[in-house]
């Protein structure tokens, strides 16, 4: 896929290097503000990743700021989520909100990620994939472009007055300026699969609480989540707070618990579509601070992955929308001091409840306190709609009913950092 039929320019407003879904949404947003901006794409579109390709009502806020509405008319469409644990199954519709929409999505990442680049690409952005960024360049301290390479040219120097790194958890960008995860922070593993199902328009996505490896109860889940295009996306998540994280075989994890829901979803193993793929999570800002050096990182990048439910893609678009709009706001003006805002506002929005995820993941991490939990609460709908509200990172930030205020109370009292 071609976008941006340009010739190749050493000099743009604003770099962005990584195009999924934090990429995209950053570029998008410069381009609409006026700006010249790259996006550089290690891969060629479509390309997969690895990810439950679930939308909350938080990211289908994000598409919506993007103006993809129309876009997701005819995608699967969930109600809200369906929660298996302790004997015990409950519906937990996504929460009537002012700010998001009251209903989530699911795509796979090989169209999504694809249709987020060509979006930012019609908006104006220019978009390189099969590119590689070899080395940030470095003037005064300070990041101020790349070293950049196209598959088959000469590397080129990309100069740019402001440089957004959105290139994954592994983010060799982060990797070349010397800003390391914080390994007291919490990770998880993720695996996946996809299956032929019947049940493929199904209007929950499900999340199943008890994974148990032999008598243990893990800390983590599976889901399974319908995709309305014939398949399942079926996968487990297990946190770094398990004894087992270690010397867990992902792979025989997922080929044992699948089975467990095959009959309840239609699928065996023979309906299998595509091999298992595992990724990390880095979790909780795990990669902080988000500015560094002059870079604003956003997304998995910055480790914005939530510790409650391991969701991604509404941070990665949420903050990329967050780093064009200070961005913009040093290019009309020159003042490079705004970034610092960048820092500030994560922390603020995301920083304490954060913050409350890593607290919730330490707890998780004893079987005897997920037994409790699963086997106490789940039974309890007043509670468990609480516990959506503060899991999802959905709730009033003013007013609302009472669970939207004992959610804001235990946010307020968790520390920004």
């Amino acid at each position: 896929m071609d976008f941006e039929g340009a010739l190749l320019s050493d000099r743009y407003d604003a770099l962005v290097v990584g195009g999924g879904p934090g990429g995209s949404a950053t570029a998008y947003h410069f381009a609409r503000g006026g700006a010249r901006v790259l996006m550089c794409e290690k891969a060629a579109y479509p390309r997969d990743k690895v990810c439950g390709d679930g939308l909350t009502p938080r990211a289908v806020g994000a598409l919506d700021a993007m103006g993809l509405r129309h876009e997701y008319q005819g995608w699967s469409r969930s109600a809200g989520l369906k929660v298996h644990g302790g004997g015990t199954v409950i519906e937990l519709p996504w929460p009537e909100l002012s700010g998001y929409p009251s209903f989530g999505l699911a795509r796979p990442r090989t169209d999504f990620d694809q249709l987020l680049a060509r979006h930012a690409a019609k908006a104006g952005a220019t978009v390189w994939e099969s590119t590689d960024v070899v080395e940030p360049l470095i003037e005064g301290g300070l990041v101020r472009g790349a070293v950049v390479r196209r598959q088959g040219e000469d590397p080129v120097d990309v100069r740019a007055d402001v440089v957004v790194a959105a290139d994954g958890a592994s983010s060799r960008f982060a990797g070349a300026l010397g800003l390391g995860r914080d390994p007291q922070r919490p990770i998880g593993v993720a695996i996946r699969q996809y299956f032929r199902s019947e049940r493929h328009l199904d209007p929950w996505i499900d999340s199943y609480l008890e994974l148990r490896r032999g008598d243990d109860l893990l800390p983590g889940y599976g889901w399974v989540f319908p995709l309305a295009d014939g398949t399942v996306n079926v996968g487990v998540g297990l946190l770094n707070t398990s004894a087992h994280f270690r010397n867990v075989n992902y792979k025989n994890l997922l080929k044992e618990w699948a089975p467990t829901v095959g009959d309840e979803w239609c699928f065996t193993p023979d309906d299998a579509v595509a091999k298992p793929r595992s990724a990390p999570l880095p979790m909780g800002a795990s990669r902080h601070p988000a500015l560094y050096r002059g870079v604003m990182f956003v997304g998995d990048a910055a480790g914005l992955i939530n510790p409650f439910n391991g969701e991604g893609i509404d941070y990665a678009m949420e903050s990329g929308q967050l780093a064009a709009e200070i961005g913009l706001a040093l290019l009309e003006t020159g003042d490079r001091t705004l970034l610092l805002r960048y820092r500030e506002a994560v922390e603020r929005r995301y920083g304490s409840y954060f913050a409350l995820g890593r607290v919730f993941v330490k707890l998780i991490g004893e079987p005897k306190v997920m037994k409790v939990a699963t086997r106490y609460g789940l039974p309890r709908p007043t509670l468990m709609k609480l516990v959506l509200k503060l899991l999802a990172n959905l709730y009033e930030p003013r007013g609302g009913d009472a669970a939207d205020k004992i959610v804001r109370a235990l946010t307020w009292m968790a520390p920004a950092r």
